[in-house]
């Protein structure tokens, strides 16, 4: 692999990625090396509803040339009047990871999740797959229980082949085994990432119902009055058009710019580090502008 150069810098970066402290299968150390490796110039750890993985980068020591910034990805119940499928995910960048609040609300829903588990294993039982939750914690490691571990375990007792058929048939909303999770609303994760000293962001828009129309315009400016300020702009699954169209989103309400690959290591191999399914190139500047906001809030 090629050694970082600083002009590496100029040419891309990874502000979307989870570790095995949430569903990743790569642990933080392991993402700082391959970062590093790939000559990125600087990466968040995005952990859904936890910020361990983050904690343990900034206990040790970066890579040189590799800029690093604390990130969480949090599941939150839309604004009232809006519909939405599952869950709407606000990333949240630069926050003080030892935030006493932030923190508290990050257990609520760790809990939440802990408890959601056993109910899926119960329930795919029911639908005749034989998972044990002792299956399920052998995937897990160091984080916290998800459906991607679910999906894992099933895949190593051979009763699906693969992750998207493990969601397609048992665990996606209408599937037997699926199971509501609890969320947060989004005003109150948009202020406990204020207050904690960082900046909101929207995840992966495309996710929201009629996302790649006018329909998500609504939705944003909802969330501005809320203290949205960026909005996920480059991200695998986002075609040309739909970049095209967010970037006009986030000129329109004044937001910052970011993305990523939503790099999950092994359990979506297809995702690349850095680069997505190999045409995603996330500018060196959308981190400086994103740094620049970030120290205006502390």
């Amino acid at each position: 692999m090629k050694k970082p150069l600083d002009s590496n810098r100029l040419g891309a970066i990874d502000l979307h990625m989870h570790s095995t402290a949430s569903d990743g299968t790569c642990t933080p150390s392991e993402l700082l090396e391959m970062a590093s490796g790939l000559g990125l110039g600087a990466i968040a750890i995005t952990d859904h509803d936890t910020l361990e993985g983050c904690r343990q980068v900034l206990g040790g020591t970066l890579p040189s040339q590799l800029l690093f910034l604390s990130g969480v990805e949090i599941s939150t119940k839309a604004p009232d009047g809006f519909s939405m499928g599952g869950s709407l995910h606000i990333l949240g960048y630069g926050v003080d990871v030892n935030d006493a609040p932030l923190q508290q609300a990050l257990v609520e829903l760790q809990q939440a999740r802990d408890s959601r588990i056993p109910r899926i294993v119960a329930c795919l039982n029911q639908a005749g797959v034989p998972v044990t939750m002792q299956q399920v914690m052998d995937q897990v490691g160091d984080g916290s229980p998800g459906r991607p571990h679910v999906a894992r375990a099933m895949i190593r007792m051979g009763a699906v082949a693969d992750v998207d058929e493990a969601f397609d048939r048992y665990l996606s909303k209408g599937r037997p085994a699926y199971v509501d999770k609890y969320r947060i609303p989004c005003q109150r994760a948009l202020a406990l990432i204020r207050g904690a000293g960082g900046v909101a962001v929207l995840a992966h828009p495309y996710l929201v119902p009629g996302g790649e129309t006018e329909v998500l315009t609504p939705l944003v400016r909802a969330l501005c009055d809320m203290g949205l300020a960026g909005l996920e702009v480059y991200y695998p699954e986002h075609s040309p058009q739909a970049v095209a169209f967010y970037l006009e989103v986030a000129r329109r309400f004044g937001l910052l710019v970011t993305g990523g690959t939503d790099f999950h290591g092994d359990l979506l191999p297809e995702i690349k580090m850095g680069c997505g399914r190999g045409d995603l190139n996330v500018p060196f500047a959308l981190y400086q502008a994103l740094t620049a906001k970030i120290a205006l809030n502390r």
